[in-house]
């Protein structure tokens, strides 16, 4: 399909995309008119993102673990009104970083 029938703005079509199009005979054969998107595809880092996501009964784990974790690390220090130290801070924050990231791969 050349790009010249795509819909202005569109750059490429990929992988997958799903599309409705006529078909006009030229001295080139058979040609695409008037193309038109039906959906955007999902991207491939999305889809693989995706498969490897944790089934729900482990991130439930996972979350609870986390939650031992802040309530035993982070809140002691924080009642005494200061933060707890570095080493301490970046542990737990991969953790919960990587706990958000296991929940928002399904809403992007």
């Amino acid at each position: 399909m050349h790009k010249a029938a795509l819909p202005s703005g569109t750059g490429d079509l990929k992988t997958g995309q799903r599309v409705e199009f006529g078909v006009v005979e030229s001295r080139k054969g058979n040609q695409a008119l008037q193309v038109k998107l039906l959906e955007a595809p999902q991207s491939v880092v999305a889809a693989q993102a995706e498969a490897r996501r944790r089934p729900p009964e482990e991130l439930h784990g996972l979350i609870e673990d986390m939650i031992k974790v802040l309530e035993a690390k982070i809140q002691p220090d924080l009642r005494r009104g200061r933060f707890p130290d570095k080493r301490t801070s970046k542990t737990v924050a991969d953790v919960v970083h990587a706990v958000a990231r296991e929940l928002e791969v399904g809403t992007r």
